[in-house]
């Protein structure tokens, strides 16, 4: 179930004007040389395994912190959210408070260590000082479906965001968008490597943050006033709302929580175990942890997130003032009937603010701001595969840096093909609730296993291997049983019901089960007897004294 959408009226022959679509796709495909220009010029500058996974540990605190809000700030950001905020109040803003509050756990707890112990990926942190093959092969596989569920997210983003630039409503064409970001994002991979995809996600980070703040200056010019005369446009817009009306909802809703997440028990506890997993979902995002690799120092790592929680967090506060002006400014009933439906809401604004070429603008943004996230998430899931399976699993650490690189590219064309053809069944889910669930994945997987290698000095293999596998499997068991993938009008599969877990967030039920599953299993497990290995982690991680030396057992 959509956690977010009340009622799905995407009409096939909608009054909604959406600007012009030759100049909407002409500044689209400007954009796309533009960057694509960025990429093939830091290809060249691609030879060794370390310039392609974190672009030679060559940048800046402050670049860093840019490319992470570049990474982080993706189509749930501006699209979903605004979207879910136009159409649910304040229970939308729950993604924003969630996604944002989340960077505390990454800023306090992961960063600086992350950087300290690994080199590429985040498995080099889980398995230093305890048994490399297990622990990698379960840890590859937590990444490669986190990065899955996150690229699936983006798909449908850019799926959703196209049809509203070319006025397309035929769900056949919409698909067939969505395979065209897909081939555009792996060439983005494949010709620049992390280099290119990190100055992608730096501009993209500025155009996007500038984007927002005019739209924000704009909206309150529209209103002619403050905040209290935004909201009373946005009540008086719902009240007039046919859909909210045939939905049960009064105008007055949109103001206070509980729109979606209301008073029967059910929908508290999705509520809870939604926020459980935004707010610690990106300590276990692997694309947002391989960023802190991208630094030369650690001391670099901490200033990235700081910076990092600057931008970001200006961004979701401006996200209410849009979501809210959106509401106000173009009705409920007139994003619900675009193409894309609730994701429809920013680009609607923007031309309802400044006309078509605006409107054009800020949807190439958005757009590149899709394809920089899902160059940083196929590259993640890349590296893991090929540095974490086939070099360390499979060829015992043998494996030369251009076969590594090889098997990464052949990946990314995998992976691109997976998350195409899932992103077409999912166009029709808001993209902050799709992102919602990669993050329930990260934390159910990844975080626990991540802070007890960190912190818990008695933590072993067998400990490690429980996790992450029951966080993994619990995770995506209750997804697939959940009205997210069957029996609602809004379902990857809304034809057929055969779910049975009432939440559409399975994080209140699978992180508690990986920490569990950690702890278990280090009480049963054998110890490592890698003390030495612990007492190398620990110094590595509270001082970065000999980071640059890799670890072999």
């Amino acid at each position: 179930m959509d956690s977010l959408n009340t009622t799905q009226i995407l009409a096939q022959d909608s009054s909604a004007d959406v600007g012009n679509p030759i100049l909407n796709i002409s500044v689209f495909v400007a954009f796309i040389v533009v960057t694509m220009a960025i990429v093939m010029r830091a290809g060249k500058t691609t030879k060794e395994a370390s310039d392609f996974y974190t672009g030679g540990a060559s940048f800046s605190g402050a670049q860093n912190g840019l490319a992470i809000s570049g990474d982080y700030l993706s189509a749930a950001s501006f699209l979903g959210i605004v979207g879910a905020i136009a159409l649910s109040g304040y229970d939308g803003f729950l993604y924003s408070i969630g996604f944002f509050v989340a960077w505390l756990v990454a800023l306090l707890l992961v960063a600086e260590p992350m950087r300290n112990v690994g080199r590429f990926t985040m498995a080099d942190v889980l398995s230093f000082r305890l048994r490399q093959k297990p622990v990698r092969t379960a840890a590859a596989f937590g990444t490669l479906f986190v990065s899955l569920f996150y690229l699936i997210a983006q798909m449908a983003g850019a799926g959703s965001l196209v049809s509203v630039l070319l006025n397309i409503h035929d769900t056949t064409v919409q698909a067939g968008v969505v395979g065209v970001v897909g081939l555009v994002m792996i060439a983005y991979v494949l010709i620049g490597g992390m280099k290119g995809t990190t100055y992608v996600q730096m501009i993209k980070a500025v155009l996007l943050i500038g984007a927002v703040v005019l739209m924000t200056v704009m909206v309150f010019v529209a209103v002619r006033g403050g905040a209290s005369e935004l909201f009373d446009r946005a009540i008086e817009m719902h009240r007039d709302s046919e859909a909210r009306a045939e939905a049960g909802y009064a105008a007055e809703d949109v103001m206070k929580p509980g729109l979606k997440y209301g008073a029967d028990f059910v929908s508290q506890l999705d509520f809870l175990s939604l926020g459980l997993s935004l707010v610690l979902g990106v300590g276990g995002l692997p694309h947002v942890l391989m960023r802190f690799y991208t630094v030369p120092t650690a001391t670099e790592a901490r200033k990235s997130v700081t910076w990092a929680i600057v931008l970001i967090g200006s961004f979701y506060l401006i996200t209410l003032i849009l979501g809210y002006g959106a509401a106000a400014l173009v009705g409920p009933d007139k994003v619900l009937d675009a193409p894309g439906g609730a994701n429809s809401a920013a680009p609607l604004l923007a031309l309802e603010l400044a006309g078509p070429l605006f409107m054009a603008v800020v949807s190439a943004v958005a757009f590149a701001t899709v394809l920089a996230v899902v160059a940083g998430l196929a590259i993640t899931a890349s590296a893991s595969i090929a540095h974490d399976i086939y070099h360390a699993v499979l060829r015992d650490g043998q494996a030369t840096e251009e076969e590594q690189v090889r098997v990464s590219r052949i990946t990314v064309v995998v992976l691109g093909i997976v998350a195409i053809v899932l992103g077409i069944l999912a166009m029709q889910q808001n993209v902050a609730f799709l992102v919602s669930l990669a993050f329930a994945i990260a934390a159910s997987a990844n975080l626990p296993t991540i802070l007890f290698s960190l912190y818990w000095r008695r933590f072993n293999t067998t400990g490690a291997v429980a996790s992450m596998y029951t966080g993994l499997g619990s995770a995506l068991l209750l997804i697939f049983f959940s009205p997210a993938v069957s029996g609602t009008p809004t379902s990857m599969f809304s034809g057929v019901d055969f779910s049975w877990f009432p939440l559409t967030s399975p994080g209140l039920v699978s992180i508690p089960l990986g920490f569990l599953a950690a702890i278990i299993g280090t009480y049963l497990g054998k110890p490592d007897n890698l003390d030495d290995l612990a007492d190398e982690m620990e110094v590595r991680s509270l001082t970065g004294v000999g980071v640059e030396a890799p670890v072999s057992h």
